[in-house]
């Protein structure tokens, strides 16, 4: 028996996973220890200031390539562009979770998840002003999930990764506010569907070790390109983890219940897991992709091209039937996970650095979107109905022109970030052979832009309701973040030269 020797771990290296966690950390014992009076505003700024320290983590690694702990952490551009990316988008869901200014009616989250919908217990929470401050160290842990996850090079840690990103997700689902009964359902939704996603992913994780005797994504790529190894294996290995990790993106047809939990789930929380959690599900299937499988690529690009196409085409044309606004952007954001599917099939380098740029992107516009979307208000909570949007960008032109900009930028409208995002994509997908799947590409984005057309001419063109929604004052919370959206939107679809080379510096991956 060999003896047991300690892995060496580059604790300077892992500084952008190990600090949301130690903020998570600090918030539970925040929960237990600080008055109610200031517990929000302690955890709002435990939150920040980790994600604060994150980004400067980030920063301050740029063009570090190293493997650390056992081989089982990867540190390179990719990894660390894509945890800046959530740590930017963790810092604007953090501004969209705290903001509990009087005009959002108290904040998103209810005051005591534990007590039943409609209960005496419920009513006396929501009368008392308190709130459920537990979400900032779940919202922490999760980003921690989701700043290892892109940067796992094995795949037993990119299991636990994935679990870790998941499982406060699952809870923050439930925490609405109002309309208790959806957001439990949603609640019950999402964790089902993590619960497929993960039995896919361990028993393919488990074909592929029996294929290459090892987790590493180094070893399986080396086991691809030797011989005397069953094929079988590898191929229903693949299959398997593909479809774990296309459960996470929301990719067709794997997609059927992500409009229910977006819609039921607390809004900043459906702006957060719509921005971050794709972002980084997609940072892991790049890397898997591009390191193990990337010599395998006339077995796997048929059926990606399939998915990628079958995902495109159905987020696009039920967005159309919709409406609902909330859903509306679920479907946009399956419509765009087949878009970001273009970057993966090109398998070069313009598709990853484009695959990045465009996660930055619509990541950033997603934020904004959910957060104006959270500022139009009915007696009974959002009005998220689309009729009773109509003049609404009469009333409040300002509100109606920040949701048209952020509409125009998902279109892909040019001098939006969004244009800038399609076409670095596109133009990877075409030098990667891949110019039928663009085509189909450009064809359902001219789709898509009729729903975001619809809401457009509805807000401007339409006569107001007589006894429409309000606009909510937001607070600094929501207030900052749409601002940050609105500066990213417009700077990286005028100026998008300094981020794409960024995103052209940070490939490839090192392994």
């Amino acid at each position: 028996m060999s003896d047991f020797h300690s892995p060496s771990i580059a604790y300077a290296a892992l500084s952008p996973i190990l600090i949301p966690g130690i903020a998570a950390t600090v918030g539970v014992l925040v929960d237990a220890f600080v008055p109610r009076a200031i517990r929000w505003q302690t955890q709002t700024a435990v939150a920040l200031l980790g994600l604060i320290g994150a980004l400067i983590a980030v920063s301050v690694l740029a063009g570090t390539h190293t493997i650390t702990a056992d081989t089982a952490v990867a540190v390179d551009g990719p990894a660390l562009f894509i945890q800046g990316t959530i740590a930017i988008l963790g810092i604007g869901s953090i501004l969209l979770v705290s903001d509990r200014s009087p005009g959002l009616d108290g904040g998103a989250f209810v005051a005591q998840a534990a007590t039943a919908p409609g209960s005496q217990e419920e009513r006396e929470g929501a009368a008392s002003g308190h709130a459920q401050t537990e979400v900032f160290p779940l919202m922490m842990f999760a980003i921690t999930g989701m700043m290892l996850f892109p940067a796992s090079n094995d795949l037993l840690l990119l299991f636990v990764a994935l679990e870790v990103l998941s499982l406060p997700l699952y809870l923050m689902c439930g925490l609405a506010r109002r309309r208790r009964l959806l957001s439990q359902e949603a609640a019950v939704k999402y964790f089902l569907l993590g619960a497929f996603s993960s039995a896919f992913f361990l028993y393919g994780l488990a074909l592929l070790y029996g294929y290459a005797n090892t987790v590493s994504l180094a070893g399986i790529q080396a086991a691809t390109v030797s011989s005397g190894h069953n094929d079988n294996l590898l191929f229903l290995g693949l299959g398997l983890l593909a479809v774990g990790l296309l459960f996470k993106v929301g990719a067709a047809p794997f997609q059927s219940w992500i409009p229910d939990v977006y819609q039921g789930a607390p809004t900043p929380i459906t702006a957060f897991m719509a921005a971050a959690t794709k972002v980084a599900a997609f940072g892991a299937l790049l890397r898997v992709f591009y390191v193990s499988f990337g010599g395998l690529g006339w077995e796997w690009r048929p059926i990606a091209w399939a998915i990628a196409i079958l995902t495109m085409v159905v987020g696009s044309l039920f967005a159309i039937t919709q409406t609902d606004v909330k859903r509306m952007l679920a479907y946009s954001s399956v419509a765009h996970a087949g878009f970001i599917l273009i970057g993966i099939i090109a398998l070069n380098k313009s598709g990853l650095s484009g695959s990045l740029f465009y996660l930055l992107t619509y990541g950033l516009t997603t934020i904004g979107a959910f957060g104006t979307l959270s500022l139009i208000r009915d007696p009974d909570g959002e009005a998220t109905h689309l009729s009773r949007w109509a003049g609404l960008g009469r009333r409040s032109p300002v509100v109606g022109s920040v949701f048209a900009l952020f509409l125009l930028a998902l279109a892909g409208i040019p001098l939006t970030s969004g244009f800038t995002g399609k076409f670095a994509v596109f133009s990877a997908g075409v030098s990667g052979g891949a110019t039928p799947l663009v085509i189909v590409g450009v064809v359902t984005s001219a789709a898509a832009a009729f729903f975001y057309v619809r809401v457009i001419v509805m807000m401007f063109f339409a006569e107001p309701v007589a006894d429409g929604p309000v606009v909510a004052t937001p607070g600094g919370g929501t207030a900052g973040a749409i601002a940050i959206a609105v500066a990213a939107t417009v700077l990286l679809g005028i100026v998008p030269q300094p981020v794409l080379d960024l995103a052209n510096r940070a490939v490839p991956f090192y392994h």
